[in-house]
């Protein structure tokens, strides 16, 4: 694999084209925090197969059309170049386009809406990143996250774009527990899957086995945290008496197996202390996702990966303290003896 990827490097360093294609697969790739062209090609594989099976082709090529607009944006604002490399200011933008393609219907605005979101995504990283750089904390996909609620919430306002899949707007209200319906475990697999394939926005266990095996083309460790993240959301979704459409079909799980591929394989070093830390960092985020669903119920807007992105910033602020253990926590606080 390694001499494979050696040589593809090497293809691109004589082509300006292969170059352009190996910086797209990145930012795909780097979705899940990876930067490999092999697994950005795989996801492009489970986006498209997830869509095409889904009735939906149009979907997959909203993803490839932002991608790729995010990374001619890139390119125009001279932005850092390794960076730009490593795919970093693409991932967002293949995000938007799959979301607009989802939750709206096809058309010419549909597309123009790609495109600027696309644009709009890299500017919103660079200042994102910006604001966020004293504390050290990563971005994630909170670009992606902002700009499309943004453009979404706009639709109700413009009669030339049409709402197909959002989720329908009124007031909070309890949920009623007879709704919910008993789990076989072959719902609780599916529902495993499915919160593996939803970070891409697709409900399909094929279009999850080909993002898993993405991963592990890079990191055999993230794809066993996704698996895990999975797992621990579905189970956690379930224990808490959740709406079992929402289990079953991944609603609940895929902002958990981002959570858990970030803090368990790419934050901090894996390690006993940092598998309990991300256990509960990616149980808390299905808490996090029941939350802002219920939040932004009245705005009709979905969650999106917003509950990740929140998640993972409070737990990755104290890392020096989950990095060196309690005498770090004790210097921070200053609560040592006087």
């Amino acid at each position: 694999m390694q001499k494979l990827l050696a040589s593809w490097n090497s293809l691109c360093k004589s082509s300006g084209v292969l170059r352009f294609v190996d910086i797209n697969l990145r930012g795909v790739a780097q979705v899940m925090l990876q930067d490999n062209p092999l697994t950005g090609l795989l996801f492009l594989a489970a986006i498209g197969w997830g869509s095409y099976t889904s009735g939906v082709p149009h979907v997959a090529l909203a993803g490839l059309v932002a991608v790729v607009v995010a990374t001619l944006t890139a390119y125009w604002l001279h932005l850092d170049q390794a960076s730009l490399a490593a795919g970093l200011y693409g991932y967002n933008g293949v995000l938007v386009g799959l979301a607009l393609g989802t939750f709206l219907a096809p058309g010419p605005f549909l597309w123009a809406y790609v495109v600027l979101g696309a644009a709009v995504s890299v500017i919103a990283m660079c200042g994102i990143a910006i604001a966020l750089k004293p504390w050290g904390v990563s971005a994630l996909t909170f670009p992606f996250v902002v700009v499309t609620w943004l453009l979404l919430l706009a639709t109700y306002s413009f009669s030339g774009l049409t709402a197909t899949s959002l989720p329908t707007g009124s007031v909070v209200a309890p949920f009623q527990p007879y709704q919910a319906s008993p789990l076989h475990l072959i719902d609780l697999a599916g529902g495993v899957l499915q919160s593996i394939s939803q970070v891409f926005l697709k409900a399909s266990g094929v279009a999850a086995l080909i993002l898993l095996a993405g991963l592990a083309v890079n990191s055999l460790a993230a794809a066993v945290f996704a698996v895990m993240g999975a797992v621990l959301a579905v189970a956690t979704a379930h224990l808490f008496g959740a709406e079992s459409e929402l289990i079953t079909g991944g609603l609940l799980g895929f902002s958990p197996v981002l959570t858990a591929v970030t803090l368990g394989t790419v934050f901090y070093q894996p390690s006993g202390r940092v598998v309990i830390y991300t256990i509960i960092g990616t149980v808390f985020t299905v808490i996090a996702q029941s939350a802002l669903n219920v939040a932004l119920t009245p705005f009709a807007i979905p969650a999106l990966t917003a509950p990740f992105v929140l998640v993972t910033w409070l737990f990755f602020l104290p890392r020096s303290y989950v990095e060196s253990g309690s005498s770090a926590i004790s210097d921070a606080m200053d609560v040592g003896p006087p």
